[in-house]
């Protein structure tokens, strides 16, 4: 893992206190924040306050008494290397901990736009008359994405020829429209430019991966990278994601970042620009035994 400025965490847990706070109630537990989603949207997340000492135990505890009694999913969020304590105190509360590769853009290595194939990318338009079907379309597309992980062997191996395929332009289709107060949120928050969605589509399938930059100030995070099952190996998700980050460095972004689900994952961002700096948490209940 190659060393970072030592001021890069610091402006990473900034950015993660300042993005939902405009649209978010905070709620602090202790040596924990929660931020709690004004109207609908992705639920947000819970995790240290800034310059706090680790979490305890029951700090974690009664952050989830809250979650449940608001319905909200019991989700823990921390960069390793900011907090390192608390990986054992959560496991200890009987979470489980998904350790995600956390990287950051090198502008100098960033790969140039290139052709899609079969496809052309765009940006979500807010005032487009088919942005309501398009939002629909783009987060089918990455709940389908996310059910569905694309690798579950090594990059190169047989057994992932038997994942291609899988849920479709069908299967996205058919899930229920955004209501129209989602729609709204959407809107309001592309109409203040720092909320931005570029999909990739084809003439036969439709909008087939996706991929959203949010940014605070001179920091941006990239999310929802996904792609259709049936889409994939195409190189969408890893051209999107140059896209983005081309765009935001353009506009005068500095620092640039994302998470990756695993190592695998990881190693397609790391080709067209991103490098490795540490591991962000999330903490989730552990799954009741079969």
């Amino acid at each position: 893992m190659a060393p970072v400025d030592s001021d890069l965490f610091d402006r990473l847990e900034r950015f993660y206190d300042a993005l939902p706070r405009p649209w978010a109630r905070v709620e602090e537990f202790g040596t924990l924040v929660l931020f709690v989603r004004d109207g609908e949207g992705w639920p947000y997340y819970a995790r240290p306050v800034r310059g706090s000492h680790t979490p305890s135990a029951a700090d974690l505890t009664a952050v989830r008494r809250r979650q449940r009694e608001l319905g909200l999913p019991e989700t823990f969020e921390w960069v390793h290397e900011t907090t390192p304590d608390l990986l054992a105190v959560a496991r200890s509360a009987g979470l489980d901990v998904l350790l995600a590769p956390l990287l950051v853009l090198d502008p100098a290595a960033l790969v140039p736009d290139l052709p899609l194939r079969g496809a052309t990318t765009r940006l979500l338009d807010p005032a487009a008359p088919t942005f309501a079907a398009d939002l629909g379309a783009s987060r089918a597309v990455a709940r389908l994405g996310f059910a569905a992980p694309a690798y579950q062997a090594p990059l190169e191996s047989a057994e992932n020829v038997l994942l291609i395929g899988g849920a479709g332009p069908a299967e996205r289709d058919a899930a229920p429209p955004p209501t129209a107060e989602a729609v709204r949120h959407a809107r309001e928050l592309a109409a203040t430019g720092d909320f931005v969605t570029v999909v990739a589509e084809t003439p036969e399938e439709g909008i087939v991966a996706t991929a959203t930059s949010q940014r605070r100030g001179d920091v941006a995070e990239i999310v929802g990278v996904a792609t259709l099952p049936s889409a994939r190996r195409r190189g969408y998700a890893s051209q999107l994601t140059a896209t983005l980050a081309g765009r935001l460095v353009a506009g005068g972004t500095h620092l640039v970042f994302l998470s990756a689900g695993d190592d695998d994952v990881a190693r397609l961002y790391t080709r067209v620009g991103f490098r490795r700096v540490g591991t962000a948490c999330v903490a989730e209940p552990a799954a009741a035994p079969l």
